[in-house]
């Protein structure tokens, strides 16, 4: 069933309750919830409690704070009422706290010093800051001192003194010689932790007068430099020569140098002494002895172990550190010096003290009127802090009663409280060492339940995973949530769902049919409210058909496969790797859409491939391996995998290892290069095989070693350069014993998941890794930095263990240790992880904004501390809006647009502006939970620039001169506007552009009448606003003015009358006639060669004709007589004459007529210009020749006629026409010249079907032309030859 919560009296639910509505209100998810609800001051950002200053520089004392409404700000100095007014070299920033004093006026900084306190105030209470003690950084100077020459015997001990000047804080100590070298140190000469240089024992090489000792103050950056120190040693030698000079060789070398001497402690003096230090610090314990030979030190803790990985030695073993000191560290430590000699030592009492430090901090608290809270103080410290209460930074003995209020020591109870009472209190934790202040308000709300979570939002899962849906809510008191599956359905309950107390659903597995609408449902006794949500199951993506093993030969092609099925609502990309890198940069190999080929295979390809395919909810991916090999030498040769290895014998058992023997199979023509040994567990992994080892090709045993409490069986494979063999048959079985684990879970973690837990997980052990039965976990936790003791819980063997009630993102030591029925595992190693994160508390500070120009401005802001971001920090998100245009004072709803900028940056640019707009922007702190509190708005504007184009541009009313112009001001000004140009030029019918005119018109106008213009002409115009900044875009738009009434009246009579009609139409009739003749005439047929044939016969008149295919071959003319004979005869019979005497100059013309025509047509000009000058017999001849060769082939041409008949049928009105244009022309030839024009060339029937059938094709190709000019003379033939 579903968790339901409610408020109890008890402490444990009400504070659990407090907690939930803390992280809900003191940092809201949603920026409007903020902007309405009230709340009281709390302190974001504070100097230190000790703050040292540079006095160069202005003096900055930081005091940032929150709160609805925002709060105001004074302060304390030294304990009385700071007027800042009343001060002018003291300044507050604009909303803020933060005082600034302005010391560059030749003010001291010490005039400042003392002890400051902020106070942030609004009508809900006042918080208040830490005291914060003000003092300048001081670098006195040396005191001046004269310094002695240091006379020492070789092998005596030194000191040189520094005693560098007090400073503020501490100076740095280094000694140097007079070229700024270091001074060399080592185990006999070192710097002590005062500063002071020791000599365990002197040495001539360390004569020499620039010992100087320097100090550096960090904070001025300045370096104090003391007088050059001066040391010689005197060699003993000399007197060593003396003494052995009266001494025998037996005294000689059976003595010791007198120089030599035992340890003895330089620093500390005594044999005890005492030191104090506070927790958290670090400690450093020295010992610096004299003797010869130099000393070692060496350090130990009487009655116990120095700390582990918190101990560090130093300056060759003389300083003895311990970082992060915690009360366990107190207890005597022991510094031993020793040598050949002798030895001496020095125990050192220490005592870790601890200034109070936060058990629980108090947090804030929000109530609804009526009901109960408390609000706990616990701090810790040695000694015992003193914890006090102040109510709106007063002490509460004297602040004003308050009946729900009750103090108990630590703790404050609140019952039944009122709106009245909101305040802020603050705890004060205090002993000897110091104090800890914190602020914790009381706010009492009552506000109906909010669902934060977007409506409608979409979440998509992958089938068989778990589903969060969220139901982020907000309301006092603290909102019930249910859940409902669809917008009526019933509520959700039983195990299949999780109910997280933050109102998020969990369907730890989703299924297809989980898909649809869930809806949210918040109720209090204020109110109710949901919010539904869309759940989306997508089917899982999979490699149906995955890549196989392939074994390819050089120069080959390989190719792998990698079909995928996947949900057709998610678009997959797939990515081929080798060797789990990018592909090689090469063209060989070839990605396609289901495969992957490689072109021209090198040994260089042999690798893992592997194919990864994902979409924007999954991932799956398979690898097949490339074995690249030789080519075979010779087809007879065949390669192959070797066969699997035979007779697997175990032998020399022991409890830890075995030896495992076998016989090689066959190589087949390739030889074993390794042997791959493999093992099965048969108690937790039956039938599962494990990688074992691999020995070389020329190796058949190995000694394996083997885990507790395994049942092994073995087998072996060998490999070639072909691939794998099978396996071999299994070994025999052999079962280990049982001991304790050998190692503890890998890979732990601790990452919490809410605020207040932890989860701690690891890696647990394999099934044979748990070397016996009983396998568990102890999980141990303790919080780092805080004297705690671990707790610890023993778990089943599992995975993940959650500590709850954890304090917000602190850092835990965890380890997990692996323990079975026979004991535990070695100690395990600590690990550091970290409670769950929370919204960060504070602002960041000190916004500023810089614009750059109209449409681009940087934003710079100060990180915020780390300790308030409550979790990793993961950047900044800056979030800016338009709140009016300046140019338009009207505001408008405009969404925020927001920018990250990731890391801890410090500036970011903000793009896209609009010009002369006012924005306003915030900026917040980003964690791993979500976003912190928004900075105050900063509100900032852009100045002008260019406009828009104008909405629109209207031209009416045109006249015979004029046009009225109509505009609308653009859509984005951009600044104040400042006039509107307009230009415009007249074009005529060719579209040619005339002048351009330029007008200016004042920004006031809407409208424009344009006059003097020309009537009946288009015009263009350009349009386009202006601010100071400078013109923007234009729109342009064209108009014609109308002509003259009466020139429009005469032009619509003209193309209305018919006569205009038909003239058009007789124009356009000719001009296609023409076209068609000129396209003919290009197209005729080439004439035969005229002059050729005369020369080649000398008498043209009586060639013979061709019978052959029934056409006049080479006769060359007919005269217009004869055609003219041949028509009147047709019209007389009116057919073809059926004997073969008929009259052969009609049946010619019969079969030619249409052609005649065409031929006339082209060449009727060319003879009717011809006159003959030849007597009246030559020409009877000539017409009697051709007479006699028409009457030869007249049953040919009457025999074409009848196959003919259809085609004279169907065409017969054309050819009327063709006759009629022939006789027409035959008749012009006659009267031109006076005599029987010349013979024309005869066509044959066959020519004349075919050009006719074609109609308006190129109908002379097929004739033969061949004028006469035998009744010319020579020259008057070539001449019309010519023509």
């Amino acid at each position: 069933m579903m968790k339901e919560k409610s408020i109890s009296a008890s402490k444990a639910s009400l504070v659990f309750f407090l907690c939930q509505m803390i992280s809900a209100l003191d940092v809201p998810l949603d920026s409007k919830l903020l902007e309405e609800l009230s709340q009281p001051p709390t302190i974001t950002q504070q100097s230190p409690k000790d703050y040292i200053v540079d006095p160069r520089e202005n003096i900055v004392i930081q005091c940032e704070a929150k709160g609805k409404p925002p709060p105001s700000f004074s302060w304390t100095r030294n304990g009385t009422h700071f007027d800042i007014d009343k001060d002018a070299q003291v300044t507050m920033k604009p909303n803020s706290g933060t005082l600034v004093v302005n010391i560059m006026n030749g003010v001291k900084a010490e005039a400042y010093e003392g002890v400051y306190q902020c106070t942030a105030r609004n009508e809900r209470g006042a918080a208040i800051s830490n005291n914060i003690v003000i003092r300048p950084s001081r670098s006195p100077l040396w005191t001046k001192e004269k310094l002695e020459p240091n006379h020492v015997r070789e092998g005596d001990s030194l000191v040189l003194n520094c005693r560098p000047p007090v400073g503020l804080p501490p100076p740095i100590i280094f000694w140097m010689d007079n070229a700024f070298q270091r001074l060399p140190q080592s185990e006999r000469v070192s710097q002590g932790l005062n500063g002071d240089l020791y000599f365990s024992n002197v040495q001539p090489e360390d004569t020499r007068e620039d010992y100087i000792c320097y100090a550096r103050f960090n904070h001025t950056q300045t370096i104090q430099q003391k007088q050059p120190i001066s040391v010689k040693v005197f060699s003993m030698d000399s007197l060593n020569d003396t003494i052995a000079a009266n001494l025998s060789d037996t005294d000689i070398y059976g003595a010791k140098p007198v120089t030599e001497r035992p340890p003895v402690l330089l620093t500390p003096t005594g044999s005890t002494s005492n030191k104090v230090e506070l927790r958290g610090n670090v400690l450093l314990l020295e010992c610096i002895a004299a003797g010869l030979p130099t000393p070692v030190i060496r350090w130990i803790k009487e009655g116990g172990e120095l700390p582990a990985n918190r101990t560090f030695f130093e300056n060759f073993k003389k300083t003895l550190k311990i970082i992060d000191v915690s009360e366990a560290d107190s207890g005597n430590y022991k510094c031993t010096a020793r040598n050949t000699l002798g030895s001496t030592h020095h125990v050192i009492s220490v005592t870790v003290k601890a200034a109070p430090y936060w058990i629980t901090a108090p947090r804030n608290l929000v109530l609804s009127p009526g009901e109960d809270g408390t609000l706990i103080c616990r701090a810790n410290g040695n000694p015992k802090p003193s914890i006090s209460w102040l109510t709106n930074g007063v002490p509460i003995a004297i602040a004003p009663e308050d009946p729900s209020r009750k103090v108990d020591g630590d703790t404050i109870i609140f019952s039944a409280v009122q709106e009245r009472s909101s305040a802020v209190y603050q705890c004060n934790a205090s002993n000897e060492y110091g104090y800890l202040l914190a602020n914790a308000f009381v706010n009492v709300l009552a506000e109906p339940p909010r669902i934060l979570t977007p409506a409608n939002k979409l979440y998509q899962v992958i089938a068989d995973s778990p589903a969060l849906i969220d139901c982020a809510y907000f309301g006092s008191p603290k909102p019930e949530i249910e859940w409902f599956r669809g917008v009526k359905g019933s509520i959700l309950r039983g195990n299949e769902y999780v109910f997280h107390d933050n109102g998020t659903l969990e369907i730890p597995v989703a299924q297809k049919d989980s898909t649809g609408t869930y809806t949210c449902v918040a109720r209090n006794k204020l109110g109710k409210t949901q919010n539904e949500v869309q759940l989306e199951v997508k089917d899982p993506t999979m490699i149906i058909k995955q890549p196989q093993y392939k074994v390819i030969q050089r120069s080959a092609q390989a190719s792998f496969e990698c079909v995928i099925k996947h949900d057709p609502t998610l678009i997959p990309t797939v990515i081929w790797l080798k060797d789990n890198n990018e592909l090689p940069d090469d063209e060989r190999f070839l990605v396609g859409k289901d495969n992957l080929t490689i072109m021209n295979v090198t040994d260089k390809d042999d690798g893992t491939y592997t194919c990864i395919v994902n979409t924007t909810l999954d991932s799956v991916s398979a690898s097949a391996v490339l074995t690249v090999v030789a080519a075979p030498p010779t087809p007879a040769i065949i390669y192959a995998r070797p066969n699997p290895p035979l007779d697997l014998e175990l032998t020399g058992q022991l409890e830890r290892s075995i030896e495992l023997s076998w016989v090689p199979g066959e190589e087949n023509n390739s030889p074993i290069t390794n042997f791959v040994i493999e093992y099965e567990d048969g108690l937790h992994e039956p039938g599962v095989w494990h990688y074992q080892t691999e020995v070389p090709g020329s190796q058949t045993t190995v000694q394996l070693k083997l885990s507790p409490y395994v049942n092994y069986s073995f087998r072996v494979i060998a490999v070639n350069e072909i691939g794998r063999s099978q396996p071999s048959e299994p070994s025999e079985q052999y079962l280990t014993k049982s001991a304790n684990p050998d190692e503890n879970p890998s890979n732990v973690q601790g990452i919490g998941s809410e605020p207040d837990n932890l989860v701690i997980t690891w890696e647990s052990l394999k099934g044979f890794q748990s070397n016996g039965p009983g396998l568990q976990y102890k999980v141990s936790w303790r919080q780092k930095d805080v004297d705690d003791e671990w707790t610890s819980v023993v778990v089943a063997n599992v995975s993940k263990y959650i500590v709850s009630g954890t304090p917000t993102f602190v850092p835990y030591e965890i380890k997990v240790q692996a323990l079975n029925d026979l004991g535990y595992a070695p100690e395990p190693s600590e690990v550091i992880g970290h409670s769950g994160e929370d919204l960060p508390m504070v602002a960041p500070g000190n916004v500023q904004v810089h614009v750059i120009n109209s449409t681009l401005a940087k934003v710079h802001w100060d990180p915020v501390p780390l300790k308030s971001v409550r979790g990793h920090l993961q950047g900044y998100k800056v979030y800016y809006w338009k709140v009016q245009s300046l140019s338009r004072r009207s505001k408008r709803h405009v969404e925020k647009k927001i920018l990250t900028f990731r890391g801890n940056k410090t500036f970011g640019m903000l793009p896209g502006l609009e010009p002369y707009s006012s924005y306003k922007l915030n900026v917040r702190v980003v964690n791993g939970k979500g976003e912190g509190p928004a900075s105050p708005d900063k509100v900032f504007k852009t100045p002008e620039g260019v406009p828009s184009p104008p909405s629109f541009l209207k031209i009416t009313n045109p006249t015979l001169d004029s046009l009225t112009l109509e505009w609308g001001s653009p859509t984005h000004p951009n600044g104040v506007l400042t006039s509107y140009i307009l230009k415009f030029q007249p074009i005529n019918n060719t579209h040619e552009l005339g002048p351009l005119v330029e007008i200016r018109i004042p920004a006031n106008e809407s409208s424009l009448i344009l006059k003097n213009l020309n009537y009946s002409t288009r015009y263009k115009f350009y349009f386009n606003a202006q601010t100071s900044v400078g013109s923007g875009s234009q729109i342009t738009e064209e108009a014609v003015t109308i002509m003259d009434e009466a020139m429009a009246s005469r032009q619509v009579d003209i193309a209305t009358q018919g006569w205009f009609i038909g003239l058009m139409c007789a124009v356009a009739l000719l001009i296609l006639i023409l076209l068609i003749v000129c396209f003919i005439r290009r197209n005729k047929g080439g004439k035969y060669p005229v002059k050729e044939k005369e020369d080649a016969h000398a008498d043209p008149e009586i060639q013979p004709m061709k019978e052959d295919d029934g056409t006049f071959g080479e006769y060359r003319s007919m005269s217009a007589w004869t055609g003219k004979k041949m028509d009147k005869e047709k019209k007389r019979k009116g057919s073809c004459a059926s004997s073969s005497e008929a009259d052969p100059v009609f049946t010619k013309a019969k079969s030619v007529r249409s052609d005649r025509s065409n031929f006339f047509k082209r060449s009727g000009d060319q003879y009717s210009n011809i006159r003959s000058e030849t007597s009246y017999t030559r020409r009877k001849a000539r017409q009697s020749s051709e007479l006699r060769r028409a009457s030869s082939v007249s049953a040919s041409l009457c025999q074409e006629e009848k196959k003919s008949d259809k085609w004279i049928y169907r065409h017969g009105s054309r050819r009327h026409a063709s006759e009629q244009q022939i006789m027409g022309l035959d008749e012009g030839s006659n009267s031109q010249a006076g005599h029987p024009p010349p013979f024309h060339q005869p066509l044959s029937c066959n020519s004349v079907r075919g050009s006719l059938a074609r109609q308006h094709s190129s109908l002379p190709h097929r004739f033969s032309q061949t004028p006469d000019y035998s009744s010319d003379s020579e020259d008057t033939q070539s001449s019309n030859h010519r023509k």
